[in-house]
């Protein structure tokens, strides 16, 4: 198996001076209201946390039971207390995907196999019948990629773990393929995390949604007081109706961005169809590329830590307009003095991916 430096996230990529295309957190964030619920919560911070509030809140914002609610220091401690708790014989992860899943199941022991998606639609395709703990994206990290939910959904059965990685669900406008309501598929685990949207990288706030059994499974596994008082009143706050709607609107304005990145960026370089606040490049010379666009003043995320992709993969988060338009200019110019006339159209996997891996 090809090995991938799993542990490579793209706030390595950031450096002083830098204008900030490889993290996905949404930019301007927190808003204002929220920054002022956290200075607030600094006031009950020589108490314990008491985490009973936020959970309910969650439960109601998904219509959930507050049994069938984890709440966790962001996606990542989700993936590893799920690794940690859970049992498996034969664990796939669908790729190419954040690749924190993968590096969690490795450290608690876990063999894992790959199920690597093809380019260029990266859709999803038959699972082995005997996998009992199966992890994916949706929508996924780096491939931009959301898949429906009816086939996301297909992969349920009894016996199964399904652990839906649903971190960037709320940038697609209405969240019409999530699963985080449903109550009714065996073994289904969504994980969801409010680092993007709102801004709280630095605070880590996520929870899973799941059957009691499952959840109770995972706390298990889980240290006392996970959440700080500051990250619980996060949680309470950004699962409130209201703040559901403004995240919506910013998922709708995101749409409006990428198409204006789509627009503007060099054609035949989009991979797939992105529906989420990244999209994926390949590009001839990507590390080259990549070096150029940092001494042009641009930070984007190296493709090659992600199993399934090469070095010629970029990913590219959605900035407003402006942004995009004056980085499509110096990738323009980039590939143009590197490579003179029309630009490839490249789609296919990577030649370093294993013909079993494909």
């Amino acid at each position: 198996m090809t090995s991938y430096d799993l542990d490579h996230h793209g706030d390595r990529e950031l450096a002083p001076g830098l204008a900030d295309l490889a993290v996905n957190v949404r930019a301007g964030t927190p808003p204002p209201w929220l920054r002022e619920v956290l200075r607030a919560a600094l006031d009950g911070v020589a108490a314990y946390p008491d985490a009973g509030p936020a959970r309910a809140a969650v439960a109601a914002a998904h219509g959930r039971d507050p049994a069938e609610v984890l709440l966790t220091a962001g996606a990542a401690e989700a993936f590893v207390l799920a690794a940690r708790a859970l049992p498996s014989r034969r664990a796939v992860v669908v790729h190419p995907s954040f690749t924190e899943p993968e590096a969690a199941l490795r450290a608690a022991g876990h063999p894992v196999e790959r199920l690597l998606l093809e380019a260029p639609a990266y859709r999803l395709r038959a699972l082995p019948a005997d996998a009992d703990l199966v992890v994916l994206g949706n929508p996924t990290n780096p491939t931009s990629v959301l898949h429906p939910a009816a086939e996301v959904a297909a992969l349920a059965r009894p016996g199964r773990v399904l652990l839906v990685d649903e971190a960037f669900a709320d940038t697609v406008p209405g969240e019409p393929e999530s699963l985080a309501a449903r109550r009714d598929l065996p073994g289904l685990l969504v994980v969801r995390s409010l680092t993007k949207t709102w801004g709280l990288a630095g605070l880590r706030v996520g929870y899973v949604l799941g059957p009691p059994e499952l959840v109770a499974a995972l706390a298990a596994a889980q240290p006392h007081w996970p959440l700080s008082t500051p990250a619980l009143a996060a949680a309470v706050a950004c699962t409130a109706p209201s703040a559901r709607g403004e995240a919506d609107a910013a998922a709708r304005e995101l749409t409006a961005h990428r198409a204006a990145l789509l627009a503007a960026l060099p054609p035949g370089l989009v991979v797939g169809e992105p529906r989420s606040s990244f999209v994926l490049l390949r590009v001839p010379g990507g590390e080259r590329v990549r070096a150029a666009l940092r001494r042009r003043g641009w930070a984007v995320r190296r493709g090659d830590t992600f199993p399934g992709l090469s070095p010629d993969h970029l990913r590219v988060a959605v900035r407003d307009p402006a942004t995009s338009r004056a980085f499509a200019a110096d990738l323009a110019a980039i590939l143009g003095a590197e490579i003179p006339g029309p630009l490839p159209t490249t789609t296919s996997l990577p030649a370093a991916v294993p013909e079993e891996h494909r």
